[in-house]
Parts: C-alpha cells; structure tokens; sequence
C-alpha cells in the first residue's frame, strides 16, 4: 500500500515569505518544531492508502489538471483548526478563485473510477504551518491571532501527485508526477 495527496505547489519564494511572517508573528519561533518550508503546500485531496499498482493509473488520469489556468493566490491571516476547543494545527489562509472549487471537484470525480471516495468536508484553502503539541501556551495563539498579514499575491502553476511516507521523526513526502497548469 502507498499514501497518496494531491496539492497544488506554492512557490519557493513565497514559502519563504510565510517563514518569514510566521517568525514576525511569534519571536521566539525557534523554540518550536515547525513544518518543513518544502512541504509547505496546498492538499487539493487527500486520497490516503492505496494499492501501490495504481499509482500510474492514478497519475495519468490526473493528468487533466494541465488544461486548468494557473491559480491567482493571496496570502491571508494566520488561523488556527481546533480539536475540542484546543488549537491542534496553525495554518494560513489561502485567497484562491471559485475555479480551485471546480479543480477539487473533477479530482474527486476522476478518483472515483479507483473507489476512492469524495470527501466529505467542504474544502477549506489552508496550508499547514505548525502541528501544536500542546506546550505552546495562549501567548503563542494570542500572537498568530493578532498578527496581520500584508497582501501578498502570487500565481501557483504546478499541481503535484505526492506519495507520504509516515515516521516516527515526521513524515517525507515524494513527488510521483508534477502536472504544469496553463
């Protein structure tokens, strides 16, 4: 079995600019463990486990993503996800076009046809900052929560098939297939 996602790339330089932000926002940020810059991303649909020889299939039928338009973006506030009223992830909001609800859509559609079932939740643009482990303190919320983040726009042209690969030190991602958007 292989864990598969789809998710749209966020450029490099923009990746460094929500570093950047992210440590703006809390000044003691290296007390903590934070999500890699390079696994920064967008999950278009997580497809979990799979057999490992649908892979290809997989690849080649997401291969209709390439006729979608690169996506406008915009970098908006930092946010929290919570578990039972405990924040459990940090994560920053994503400004993306209607059309990104269509792509998620035919992803979920073309899966199907590999019983892969949609999802269930309403799609929520977000990428993953931290995964709180509890210690961080109202401080550390407080001072996310308060910080505001300048306008910052971007277009993201790549889209990605990715295998993830869970350890006890975090997870490693791999990229199977790239797909270039218009």
């Amino acid at each position: 079995m292989i864990r598969l996602f789809v998710a749209l790339k966020i450029p490099f330089n923009i990746r460094n600019e929500i570093t950047s932000l992210r440590n703006k926002a809390f000044a003691n940020y290296n007390q903590f463990k934070w999500e890699p810059e390079d696994k920064i991303h967008l999950t278009l649909k997580f497809i979990g486990e799979v057999k490992e020889e649908l892979t290809e299939p997989i690849a080649k039928s997401l291969k209709f993503v390439e006729s979608y338009d690169r996506f406008y973006c915009t970098l908006k506030n930092f946010c929290f996800f919570y578990n039972k009223n405990e924040p459990k992830i940090l994560w920053m909001g994503l400004n993306i076009g209607n059309e990104i609800i269509n792509l998620v859509e035919e992803i979920n559609n073309e899966l199907e046809k590999f019983s892969i079932p949609p999802d269930k939740r309403k799609f929520q643009s977000h990428l993953t900052i931290k995964r709180l482990k509890g210690n961080e303190g109202n401080n550390f919320v407080k001072s996310f929560k308060d910080f505001r983040v300048p306008e910052i726009r971007f277009y993201s042209g790549e889209i990605a098939l990715y295998k993830s690969e869970l350890f006890p030190s975090g997870s490693k991602y791999t990229e199977i297939e790239n797909y270039k958007l218009k």
